[in-house]
C-alpha cells in the first residue's frame, strides 16, 4: 500500500482520539443491525461508505480522511464485501480494534447446512479406525496431511505426516497457551492447523523435530502427571484442516523484552524473548508483525527479524531452544509506534505474530551473484540474507550490497559491514549518501540508472542473478522500473515491503 499524505490532525492518533469522543460513528446510534446485500450495495459513496469485513458490516466514511492509503483505496470495497482486498492490502491491521466504533452490524446469512460435527473416535494412543480413515483421506484429497499421537507414562507424542520432502524446523510453528494447544505447519501456501484443548496439563517446554526426507513431524510434549490419557483432547477452531495460508489470520504470542542497545542516533536493535511453550523459527526473508495497545486500541506494525550480528563466525546453527528473535528498528519520534516501543522496560511484553511473506530459499537454487539493493531500515531483510547466502550457497561467487541514507550516522552497522567484506572476498558493500558533509568521499545521490548499471555487473555473462530491493515505497518502486529498464526479469528481481 503506497501512503497518501494526510491532512494535518488525521493521523492515527487523531482518529484514536476521535472513536474515545463518543461521538456516533455509525449513524445508527449505537444500534447494530442485520444487513442484508442489497442494503450493503446502496452504501457506495464517500460519505456514506458501508465495507464488509469476514461478515461484519462497517460504515467507513468517518474514517475516509485518517486511510494511510488514501480515499480511493477503501473506495474500491465500497458497498461490497471487502475481505480479498483487505488481506492483500492490509491483513496484518487490526481492524476489530480500529474500526469498533464504526460497526454497523453482522451480515444477513443465508442458513447453511450444518457440517458433520461428530467426535473423532480415538482407540488408546489414537490410532484412528481403518474406516474413519479412508472418509478423512476421501474428503481431504490424497495430498492433505494427517496426524496421530501415542503416549509413554510421561511424554504425549503427536506426529504429522505432511506427504511433503522440503518440511523443516521452520515449516512449524507450535504455540501451547491457556490449555490451547496449536500447531501450525506450512505447506506452500496453505496451513494446516491441529489446535485442540489439551485432555489434561503438560509442562511448559516441548521439543519438535522433524524427519525431512519423508516429512515428518514429531512434537513431543512432557506430561505434568505420569497418568495414561484416554484422549488426546477436544477439537477447536480450524482443527485437522488444511486450508489457504491468507484465511488463517494471525496468531500471536506475548514475547518479552530482553534488551535494547542503540546501533545509530536513531535506531535500535531490540531483542525479545519467545516463551517457553512455544517453537517458531522466522524464515530467512520473512517478517512477523509486533502488536501493542496504545490507548486502548490495538496498533500492527510489520517488522523483519535480523541476526544479533552480521558476522557468522560459523555456520548458524538451528538450536531447538533458540528462544530470541532480534529487530533493528528505527525510532521516528513523531510516530505513533516506535515511541511506544522505546518506552517499554526491559521484562514488558510485546505480542508477536506468526511469520509472513513470499520469499522462498529456493530462488537461492544455482545462484551465482547476489545483488542487494536498500535503503534505511530496508536493510533489515538484507542481514539474515547475507549470512544466509555466503554461508549456505556453494555456487556464488559474488554479494554485493548498495546501501541508500541520508548521511554517514545514519549507516546502520557501517563497521560490521566493512569487516564483513574484509573477512570475505565474495562481498563488497557501497554506501551511497544523499546528504552527505564536504568530507564524504563515497558515493552521493539517490537510486538512478547510472549507479545501477555501474553496480549489477554479473560476474560471468550469462550467471544467475538475483537482485534483492527494500526501502520505502517510492524508491522499491523506482528500483523495480529502473530494474526493468535494465532488462533484468522478473524472476530476477525481489521486492521486500520497508
Amino acid at each position: 500500500m503506497a501512503k497518501v499524505p494526510l491532512k494535518q490532525g488525521r493521523s492515527l492518533m487523531d482518529w484514536i482520539r476521535l472513536t474515545k469522543s463518543g461521538k456516533d460513528l455509525t449513524g445508527l446510534r449505537g444500534r447494530l443491525i442485520e444487513v442484508t446485500e442489497e442494503e450493503l450495495k446502496k452504501h457506495n459513496k464517500k460519505d456514506d461508505c458501508w465495507i464488509c469485513i469476514r461478515g461484519f458490516v462497517y460504515n467507513v466514511s468517518p474514517y475516509m480522511e485518517y486511510h494511510p492509503g488514501g480515499e480511493d483505496e477503501l473506495m474500491r470495497a465500497a458497498g461490497s464485501d471487502g475481505t480479498d482486498l483487505f488481506d492483500q492490502v492490509h491483513r496484518w491491521v487490526n481492524y476489530e480494534s480500529m474500526l469498533k466504533e464504526c460497526l454497523v452490524g453482522r451480515m444477513a446469512i443465508k442458513p447453511a447446512v450444518p457440517k458433520d460435527c461428530r467426535e473423532e473416535k480415538k482407540v488408546l494412543n489414537g490410532m484412528l479406525p481403518k474406516s474413519q480413515v479412508s472418509d478423512t483421506l476421501a474428503k481431504e484429497g490424497p495430498s492433505s496431511p494427517s496426524y496421530d499421537w501415542f503416549q509413554t507414562d510421561s511424554l504425549v507424542t503427536i506426529v504429522i505426516y505432511t506427504k511433503q520432502k522440503d518440511i523443516n524446523l521452520d515449516s512449524v510453528i507450535v504455540d501451547h497457551q491457556d490449555d490451547s494447544f496449536r500447531a501450525e505447519t506450512i505447506i506452500k501456501d496453505y496451513s494446516y492447523i491441529i489446535h485442540m484443548g489439551l485432555s489434561r496439563e503438560i509442562q511448559e517446554d516441548f521439543s519438535v523435530r522433524v524427519v525431512e526426507n519423508v516429512g515428518k513431524i514429531e512434537i513431543v510434549l512432557k506430561k505434568k502427571e505420569n497418568t495414561s490419557w484416554k484422549r488426546l483432547g477436544h477439537p477447536l477452531e480450524n482443527h485437522n484442516l488444511l486450508i489457504p495460508k491468507k484465511d488463517t489470520g494471525l496468531y500471536y504470542r506475548k514475547c518479552q523484552l530482553i534488551s535494547k542497545e542503540g546501533v545509530t542516533h536513531d535506531t535500535k536493535l531490540f531483542c525479545l524473548m519467545l516463551p517457553a511453550s512455544t517453537h517458531l523459527q522466522v524464515p530467512v526473508g520473512q517478517h512477523v508483525y509486533l502488536k501493542l495497545t496504545i490507548t486502548g486500541t490495538e496498533i500492527v506494525k510489520p517488522y523483519t527479524p535480523v541476526s544479533d550480528f552480521l558476522l557468522s563466525e560459523f555456520k548458524e546453527p538451528v538450536l531447538l531452544n533458540n528462544k530470541y528473535i532480534y529487530f533493528l528498528i528505527k525510532i521516528y519520534p513523531a510516530g505513533l509506534f516506535t515511541p511506544e516501543l522505546d518506552h517499554l522496560h526491559i521484562g514488558d511484553f510485546v505480542s508477536v505474530s506468526n511469520p509472513e511473506g513470499n520469499f522462498k530459499i529456493s530462488q537461492f537454487r544455482e545462484l551465482e551473484d547476489l545483488f542487494l539493493l536498500a535503503a534505511g531500515t530496508g536493510f533489515t531483510p538484507m542481514v539474515k540474507i547475507l549470512n544466509y547466502a555466503l554461508t549456505n550457497i556453494p555456487g556464488l561467487r559474488k554479494v554485493k550490497l548498495m546501501f541508500f541514507n541520508k548521511t554517514e550516522d545514519d549507516i546502520i552497522w557501517r563497521s560490521q559491514l566493512e569487516k564483513l567484506a574484509f573477512k570475505d572476498k565474495r562481498f563488497d558493500v557501497e554506501f551511497v549518501l544523499s546528504a552527505p558533509t564536504s568530507e564524504w568521499n563515497g558515493k552521493r545521490g539517490y537510486i538512478s540508472p547510472a549507479l545501477l548499471s555501474q553496480f549489477l555487473k554479473r560476474s560471468l555473462d550469462n550467471s544467475r542473478v538475483l537482485i534483492c530491493i527494500c526501502g520505502p515505497t517510492p524508491f522499491t518502486e523506482q528500483g523495480i522500473r529502473l530494474l526493468h529498464d535494465l532488462n533484468f526479469s522478473k524472476d530476477e528481481i525481489h521486492s521486500f515491503t520497508a
